[in-house]
């Protein structure tokens, strides 16, 4: 197997794309954002000459998603993904282009082609010698994540695990399951423990101390949060701008800086309604 990465533009999210390239196929994990980097994807799949044999989804955000439509077009192709992350897509696809497309026009694409295989908990596919094992991990940084572990033959293991880290650049917390992600990474760090290479959704591949740093930014947005909402569902235009300038401190240099006040009202209610649980 040959692995072949194609990683967006900022404007696309910097998000990684793979095709896994056999003896007599490719495989996709993810499938990118906006139609000129999905075209660029295809058109580095044409390139390798081989029929797509299948398309694996991590979870369910539309920059792992939406290129699902131009990989499958005039083809036949098995689209898997878990029992949630395929619920979360049907779920939310339409929810996410009315609300983007607007903002990104015709680079968004104008259908969803939703997975045709769903895959139960640790199911493991079978393509063309790779024996893909699929892990179910619920809410993360998703409504609904997953991570596809890869072996071919006696080769070591190659772990695809989404968006549950990233690497080197500020994450989506938006979604507002910051404890559920926490604990998600705590069985990431033991399942993966013996795995050294990591290809997360965005950003470099890389080993399990992916996994502790993902978890040490977490807990410092989460600090960082509590402090200045005070208890509040929302935070005031200065505390957001204090939470910016308290996480780019955090992680200097590092890209989607935009991601950090975009979640930080999600995580204030988060925190909010633990509060309350608590007491």
């Amino acid at each position: 197997m040959r692995i072949h990465t194609y990683t967006a533009a900022e404007t696309g999210l910097l998000v990684n794309s793979y095709l896994l390239e056999t003896d007599r196929g490719v495989v996709a994990i993810d499938t990118n954002l906006l139609n000129s980097d999905i075209a660029a994807l295809k058109a580095r799949l044409a390139a390798l000459k081989k029929p797509l044999l299948a398309i694996f989804v991590t979870h369910a955000h539309p920059d792992h998603f939406n290129g699902v439509l131009e990989l499958v077009r005039e083809r036949e192709v098995p689209v898997y993904a878990t029992v949630g992350v395929d619920r979360a897509i049907r779920d939310i696809a339409d929810a996410k282009r009315a609300q983007w497309a607007p903002v990104y026009g015709s680079e968004w694409p104008s259908e969803t082609v939703y997975p045709s295989i769903v895959l139960s908990d640790r199911q493991v596919v079978e393509v063309d010698g790779l024996s893909i094992t699929a892990r179910e991990m619920g809410h993360g940084e998703s409504h609904a994540d997953s991570y596809f572990t890869v072996q071919e033959g006696g080769a070591a293991t190659i772990a695809f695990t989404g968006d549950l880290a990233f690497n080197g650049t500020h994450p989506y917390v938006a979604d507002g399951h910051t404890t559920a992600w926490l604990e998600a990474l705590d069985v990431l760090g033991h399942e993966l423990a013996g795995v050294q290479h990591i290809l997360p959704g965005h950003g470099s591949p890389t080993n399990g101390n992916l996994f502790d740093e993902q978890r040490r930014y977490l807990l410092y947005y989460r600090e960082v949060v509590a402090r200045l909402a005070a208890g509040a569902s929302t935070l005031t235009d200065e505390a957001h701008g204090a939470l910016q300038r308290a996480m780019q401190q955090f992680l200097p240099d590092a890209p989607l800086t935009w991601m950090i006040g975009l979640g930080a009202n999600a995580v204030a209610a988060e925190l909010a309604r633990e509060r309350i649980v608590q007491v």
